[in-house]
């Protein structure tokens, strides 16, 4: 009795109610992360800062209170402020349960969006455990009115007030410090909200998103037409007229991008162990249908994969900081070839991915872009060891597309983006007996196992293209997205690739961005590995000439890497360079040939700086175009601005099954060219995990990885 009644004194107290309110609100946010969230936490350190995380950030809350001397005012506003703190939270729960991302500003503040994320459906998406959001409330309310809690008329003390502000923002740099150890550059290389919630909790990831939204909004609100023109200047002068012996080749056909995760170029035609690591690649790669560049560079920043994706599809560069995708891709207006090939050839597109859709910002940017399907980690079942840390393995997401691809209608632009070839090269012993390297590296020692994994993924993926008769009607292109072994790294490595560790530089670092580059035409009989440096930036003209769409009135970067106008220097994310007979890093200009530093003459002096202002222009103003959103003011005649909203990606087989009924006799899909019979048995695989049958769930989540991508 005596404690209940001492329990009684303390939270009739004005501290004693502010502490008791931030108790319930952390409670009911660790209840959440556990339940209703899905942030990947594991280990130790990790659960630490999950269950510290919303302390600060409620007390800096609540706190506001602290101040307000009168009891009739002090009591409704710690009250209010902790009910629009649970709005907050619960809003998001909704949004999570439907979209497994978290609610931004434009996404609150736009009734569009708000609309289409919890509108109508929000009801169906409540569950019965939703109550203990919002028990302690009223339960503290009852309790206040029943006088279990009394009304304490002595106001608290400014200075104390100050403390607890004061203690909060110190908690809240520990609790920064504590997640930047565990995931450097936090707050700079964001590529999923997910992180920053985990690390720093809800309501430091909205003040984080809004202070971000304000300064991109500021940026935007400055831009005018007339910032445009610079941009325009550029690519107009910049543009490579098409090749007429290339333009129109692939015209009409299918077209799929298979991205290699993490695949550099020094794998093609490499043994270890006398075992050859990608023998189908290989294959591929000297094949009379392909045409391989083995000069091609990734020039990817910070946001890595979702970089290299957007250059491919805009030709347009990442950010100097952070992810494109993540910061951007919410409300960015792009031009990008979903949309131009279904405008310009009436090509349906789809993404295939076994990550969640909201890693990079997918699942917001792709509708930006105009993909009119992602089937992402929700589509294909994940448990166990089917997946990995970044997602299902590479077997099993070609092999269970099917089911999805059969549907899609042709002509499709079909995007598989591929995990099991990334850092840390973790792979199950039954997926693989390739025998690894012994260096002392583990990173470089398993890298050439996950690279032969995906070389048999994809050799099945080819195999069923082939049963399916797709192989004929398709193009195939093949890249790598950016490095796979850090340049931290790179001595390890040096010595299996027939280099000197000793001697090993910066200029060897800069010639280890080679990725693999193919584009494979089957029934092509003319292919051969070409000379020509170039980059992801090049991508997207010249895909588009290959299917013979005029990109003369397009704002793009890259130039075709068939044309005879084609520009072969290749910029790098952070301003540095290579061309054919140079590379210059950090300034310093290295022989291609001898591998030197040049000291050049005067000559050689003014030549490289023009290279310099080259690339620091076209990166600068490629930066301008995207943060300040410039493309929204530039009216192509060949183009119509993507609307976002008229795409969902939800239920997308159902979608798909719609289309296919309404088409009736005029479907195009594979599954309708082959009398409604499924296509899905036609795939061999030999991943182990589908030995034992197993249930195959249609919206599965799976938890976000936590390495760098």
């Amino acid at each position: 009795m005596k404690i209940i009644n001492l329990i009684r004194n303390k939270i009739s107290s004005r501290m004693g109610f502010f502490w008791l309110l931030v108790f319930l609100f952390w409670a009911k946010t660790i209840y959440a992360y556990f339940t209703d969230f899905q942030l990947g936490i594991s280990g130790t350190f990790e659960y630490f800062i999950a269950f510290l995380n919303p302390i600060a950030s409620t007390m800096l809350i609540l706190g506001i209170a602290l101040y307000i001397k009168p009891s009739r005012l002090f009591y409704p506003i710690i009250i209010i402020l902790d009910i629009l703190n649970t709005v907050l939270l619960y809003l998001n729960v909704i949004y999570f349960r439907e979209f497994t991302d978290f609610m931004t500003i434009s996404t609150m503040t736009g009734y569009s969006k708000v609309n289409q994320g919890l509108g109508g459906s929000s009801l169906a998406l409540t569950s019965g455990h939703d109550v203990f959001y919002w028990l302690d409330i009223v339960l503290v309310l009852l309790l206040m009115v029943c006088r279990v809690i009394k009304i304490d008329h002595h106001p608290v003390r400014p200075r104390m007030g100050f403390a607890m502000t004061s203690l909060s923002i110190l908690l809240f740099i520990f609790n920064l410090s504590l997640g930047e150890m565990d995931r450097p550059q936090l707050l700079t290389r964001t590529f999923d909200r997910t992180y920053i919630v985990k690390y720093l909790g809800l309501d430091a990831f909205t003040a984080y998103d809004g202070v971000k939204s304000q300064h991109n909004e500021d940026m935007r609100a400055m831009a005018t037409k007339s910032q445009l023109n610079n941009v325009l200047k550029f690519t107009k002068k910049h543009y490579a007229k098409p090749n007429v012996q290339y333009y129109g080749k692939a015209k009409g056909k299918n077209v799929f991008i298979i991205h290699l995760e993490s695949f550099q170029q020094f794998l093609i035609d490499m043994k270890i162990n006398n075992q050859t690591v990608t023998p189908f690649l290989n294959h591929i790669y000297h094949s009379k249908s392909t045409y391989s560049f083995k000069n091609f560079f990734h020039q990817v920043g910070q946001g890595k994969t979702s970089d290299a994706e957007n250059m491919l599809e805009t030709s347009t560069y990442g950010l100097p900081q952070g992810s494109l995708f993540a910061q951007l891709g919410n409300d960015n207006t792009f031009q990008a070839a979903p949309a131009i090939l279904k405008q310009h050839g009436n090509y349906n597109s789809a993404v295939f991915h076994g990550n969640v859709a909201s890693f990079w910002n997918r699942n917001n940017t792709y509708k930006n872009m105009g993909y009119q399907y992602f089937f992402d980690a929700s589509y294909y079942d994940i448990s166990g060891d089917k997946s990995l840390g970044y997602g299902l393995k590479d077997k099993l997401l070609f092999n269970d597309s099917i089911k999805y691809l059969q549907h899609l209608q042709q002509p499709f632009y079909a995007k598989y983006i591929t995990v099991t070839n990334h850092l840390p090269y973790d792979l199950d012993a039954e997926d693989s007996n390739f025998k690894t390297p012994n260096t002392d590296d583990d990173t470089v020692n398993n890298y050439f196992r996950t690279a032969n994994y995906l070389d048999q993924s994809v050799h099945e993926f080819y195999n069923y293209l082939q049963k399916a008769g797709l192989l004929k009607k398709s193009i195939i292109i093949l890249y790598g997205d950016h490095y796979g072994i850090p340049n931290s790294e790179n001595q390890n490595l040096a010595k299996l690739i027939g280099k000197n560790p000793s001697t090993w530089n910066d200029f060897d670092n800069a010639q280890l961005q080679r990725v693999p580059f193919m584009i494979d035409m089957p029934g092509n009989k003319k292919g051969h590995i070409v000379n020509t440096y170039g980059g992801e930036i090049d991508v997207l003209p010249t895909l588009l000439h290959l299917l013979g769409i005029n990109t003369r009135s397009d704002i793009q970067f890259g130039t075709d890497l068939f044309s005879k106008q084609h520009d072969q220097l290749v910029a790098f994310r952070n301003r540095d360079w290579v061309s054919p007979s140079y590379t210059s890093i950090g300034g310093t200009v290295y022989s291609n040939k001898t591998g030197q530093i040049i000291h050049p003459n005067p000559q050689l002096t003014r030549r490289f700086a023009l290279m310099q202002a080259r690339v620091n222009r076209e990166l600068s103003l490629s930066d301008e175009l995207n943060e300040r959103n410039l493309l929204r003011f530039y009216k192509n005649k060949t183009f119509t601005d993507v609307n976002p909203n008229d795409y969902n990606y939800a239920n997308e087989l159902q979608q798909e099954l719609k289309t296919e009924n309404k088409l009736k006799q005029h479907s195009t899909s594979l599954y309708s060219e082959n009398h409604d019979r499924s296509e899905t048995n036609l795939y061999k695989t030999n991943a182990p995990e589908l030995k034992h049958k197993s249930t195959d769930s249609n919206r599965l989540k799976i938890t976000n990885p936590d390495s760098n991508n």
